[in-house]
């Protein structure tokens, strides 16, 4: 028989216990938690269409830019390869002696990470940014080598970037006019970071799509004019791709069939290297009341987005 102190002693016992043991359950949670937070910070989210916008944005007009030496054009087109073999703190490592350093992100509206190759801080060089998808083998490039100058291509850029998987965006750094004479013009010079990295990509054989704009008077029936540059050996991912486009509703100059004024891309460097070594290459030109509507600019990247999958799967 127990006694009624004796059972209210026990109750209080166990009451004990498990009070105790819920709350050193409790402790150990916020202690996971709190080792956690320390040792896997959130991953930062990159808004890619804003990120650009801005950045293209703060270009001066008539300057910010300066021509790159050899070494220097080296070193970024060696980190860029180094990003792409997933060898980033080696990348970081090398870049830094030029002021650049490799970011990584949470592509905004996706579960993919990117890398952005970037300046540390602001200098001037206007040598540009290259975004990568981490997540995938990269088998496509978008190229911009005229932000702000023809309006809205880093937008179509950046969009085509964010909704196709497996590429690399390469943003050239100063409008077309920043330097003396065409030294800022990333599509007909070899002296540039840009050149350099796209170089790179056609070593690798990463095919490209490289995106500009014309007035509409300059082709007033056209909304866009598509050649596959100077090789005429390489026209049939631009027929796929015109046929693509014409199904969105644009009305296609095709340079290999047309005669399409002087936009049809014949004396693009990236164009000619590409061709020499057999690598698709699109030059896409677009008209500006394309690139004024965001509507437009949807369909376009749609339609280019599956020339890119399209890749991916060769």
């Amino acid at each position: 028989m127990q006694f009624p102190a004796v059972k209210s002693l026990r109750r209080r016992r166990t009451a004990l216990v498990t009070f105790s043991v819920l709350c050193a359950a409790g402790a150990l949670a916020i202690i996971a938690a709190l080792l956690i937070s320390h040792s896997a910070p959130a991953q930062p989210v990159l808004h890619l269409t804003d990120e650009v916008g801005d950045y293209v944005a703060d270009f001066p007009r008539h300057d910010g830019y300066r021509t790159p030496t050899a070494d220097q054009r080296t070193a970024l087109a060696d980190g860029v390869a180094e990003v792409l073999d997933g060898k980033l703190d080696k990348a970081r490592e090398n870049l830094s002696a030029v002021g650049y350093t490799v970011r990584t992100a949470r592509l905004a509206g996706t579960d993919r990470t990117v890398a952005e190759i970037t300046e540390k801080h602001r200098t001037g060089h206007g040598w540009g940014r290259v975004y990568i998808d981490l997540g995938r083998r990269v088998r496509w490039s978008v190229q911009v080598p005229h932000p702000r100058s023809d309006l809205h291509t880093e937008l179509i850029g950046a969009g085509l970037f964010t909704r196709t998987p497996g590429g690399i965006m390469v943003l050239a750094g100063a409008p077309r006019d920043a330097g003396k004479g065409i030294t800022a013009d990333m599509a007909h010079r070899q002296d540039s970071v840009f050149d350099a990295i796209c170089t790179e990509l056609v070593a690798r054989r990463v095919p490209g799509i490289q995106v500009h704009g014309f007035a509409d008077e300059n082709s007033p029936d056209h909304d866009i004019v598509l050649s596959p540059g100077p090789d005429e050996a390489g026209t049939a991912p631009a027929r796929r791709a015109a046929k693509k486009l014409s199904a969105a509703g644009f009305a296609v100059c095709r340079a290999w069939s047309q005669d399409c004024g002087r936009l049809e891309g014949t004396t693009n460097v990236q164009a000619r290297t590409a061709a020499d070594h057999g690598v698709p290459f699109l030059h896409d030109e677009n008209s500006r009341e394309l690139r004024d509507s965001a509507r437009s600019r949807d369909r376009l990247v749609a339609a280019l987005g599956e020339i890119a999958r399209s890749w991916m799967k060769e």
